[in-house]
């Protein structure tokens, strides 16, 4: 019965809304139908839940089927691809694998345009550029740039003795049966979150502009492939009437929102969900309409093998690799009762079960030496539920960036602030998972049910990540409220959040 409905459901996606042609002679009628497929945010290769949701290997058969029906189809990613997850992480052949694995099986979907989301930059410059060397799919980015000391340049695709620059544009021309085209203009702009030493980022809204300045003679259709905030989609939208559609990432739930002058689609992330989107542009008209529809990626969804293939054997790479990094993987630390929450949703909106393992994991490490304990959400990269039994290759999944637990001294004052702030980036990766916080019916931040107290001191485990400006501007090591930084030797519990997590979990079983 499944099967049945699967088929019914594939013709609706891929046959309703075709141009039904006569058996005469083809005269060219002003309308052409084209689709994309949209997927961004995906980390995993492998399906999530013990094979439940995702996979790219079902991805690329339903790229497949669609591109069976409809030949004028293009697959593409809304960035955030490269990193993070745990196999990136892991060496195989004397080199950090860094992605290679996703570009592999990208290549193998016949991925057609990618942009930059802004973890692709969590590479080190030079992995980075091998998966540029290494994509057989275009890249596009209006507005992120090669620094090199005092020159921005357009990053470069080396391949076959021959240099390629990552263009700023991307044009597309279909046809279909009766002779109707279409130009397609992409622009490309990613959020500027994170900085590093070889990445120059534009303002997105002026090179979004330049971009489709470029375009506008040339194509019959402005299409932006992003990776920004939805807030950041949503001014592209207003301030530039050209655009007729956004296809974004970066927020890892689904949305689709109809502004006055466009649509802005995005799918879940790692693949939990992929969208299909059916344009169809009345060239007489100038009109274009587009029908969206948001395809949930489950077991109920074959696999192409020849992808599955290369899914089964970096899975097998991970299973050899992840035992250099820990003793014993596979080892039961932990039984949960309840699934621990580690979905996107939850991690970046809600205070969840994992997250307050995590937290108190941390204090724990300072053996409760601290008053409590904070960790960014969007650090929680499972974007899964845990359930049963809990291993160490289960943590190092959630958090695959790992880095040290700091202890610091600051006073309540910012300590305020900072609550105040991840309160307010309610559903971003700049929420706070919290330990030994709460707050009062009239909404003040208590420790250990005490109100804070501005003027006194507190110590504060903090995952490293978060005193490094990036979630949150104002809370660095330099801000006059940080009084002092307790940095672990890596050795220590504290210096690895996965270890001392670990450590937590086996005392409690």
């Amino acid at each position: 019965m499944k099967n049945c409905f699967f088929v019914f459901l594939l013709f609706s996606i891929f046959f309703i809304g075709c141009k039904s042609v006569p058996n005469t002679v083809l005269k060219d009628d002003g309308i052409i139908q084209f689709k994309i497929i949209q997927l961004n945010d995906v980390y995993e290769i492998a399906p999530l839940s013990g094979g439940l949701y995702g996979g790219m290997a079902r991805v690329a058969h339903i790229a497949d089927s669609v591109r069976a029906v409809n030949k004028n189809t293009l697959l593409v990613m809304a960035g955030d691809f490269l990193n993070p997850s745990l196999l990136g992480t892991l060496r195989h052949n004397d080199e950090r694998i860094a992605g290679k694995q996703m570009v592999e099986v990208m290549n193998a979907m016949d991925f057609d345009l990618v942009t930059f989301g802004n973890h692709e930059f969590d590479l080190k410059e030079a992995d980075f550029q091998k998966r540029l060397n290494q994509s057989n799919f275009s890249w596009l980015s209006s507005n992120v740039f090669h620094k090199k000391g005092d020159v921005n340049t357009p990053f470069e695709i080396h391949q076959n003795n021959q240099i390629h620059p990552v263009n700023n544009t991307y044009q597309k021309r279909f046809t279909d049966s009766d002779g109707t085209t279409v130009s397609l203009g992409f622009f490309g702009v990613t959020i500027d979150s994170n900085p590093q030493s070889y990445v120059y980022y534009a303002d997105y809204l002026e090179a979004a502009k330049n971009a489709i300045s470029s375009l506008k003679q040339s194509t019959d259709l402005l299409l932006g492939l992003t990776h920004l905030t939805i807030e950041q989609d949503k001014t592209i939208a207003e301030q530039l009437p050209e655009v007729s559609f956004i296809m974004g990432g970066h927020e890892h739930t689904n949305m689709l929102v109809e502004t006055k002058n466009a649509k802005i689609a995005k799918a879940d992330a790692n693949a939990i969900s992929i969208y299909i989107h059916t344009l169809t542009f009345y060239k007489n008209q100038n009109r274009l309409v587009i029908d969206s529809y948001l395809l949930p990626i489950d077991a109920s969804i074959a696999s192409k093998p020849e992808v599955k293939s290369i899914v089964d054997r970096w899975s097998l790479i991970l299973d050899t690799q992840i035992k250099t990094v820990v003793q014993d993987p596979y080892e039961i630390i932990y039984l949960t009762k309840v699934p621990l929450d580690g979905t996107d949703s939850a991690s970046r909106g809600i205070q969840t079960n994992l997250g307050n393992v995590i937290a108190e994991a941390m204090a724990a490490a300072y053996r409760y030496e601290v008053d409590a304990a904070l960790v960014n959400g969007g650090s929680i990269r499972v974007d899964d539920m845990l359930s049963g039994s809990i291993t160490p290759i289960d943590i190092f999944r959630v958090l695959p960036f790992g880095g040290g637990v700091l202890k610091v001294e600051m006073t309540g004052e910012l300590l305020k602030e900072v609550l105040d702030y991840g309160e307010s980036k309610r559903g971003t990766g700049a929420y706070l998972q919290r330990y030994n916080f709460s707050q009062s019916e009239k909404g003040e931040w208590l420790v250990s049910t005490k109100p804070i107290d501005p003027s006194k001191t507190y110590t504060i485990a903090f995952s490293d990540y978060l005193l490094k400006g990036f979630d949150i501007p104002f809370l660095t090591p330099e801000h006059q409220g940080v009084l002092s930084v307790f940095t672990p030797e890596h050795t220590s519990l504290a210096g690895d959040i996965r270890n001392a997590i670990i450590a937590f979990l086996k005392n409690k079983k």
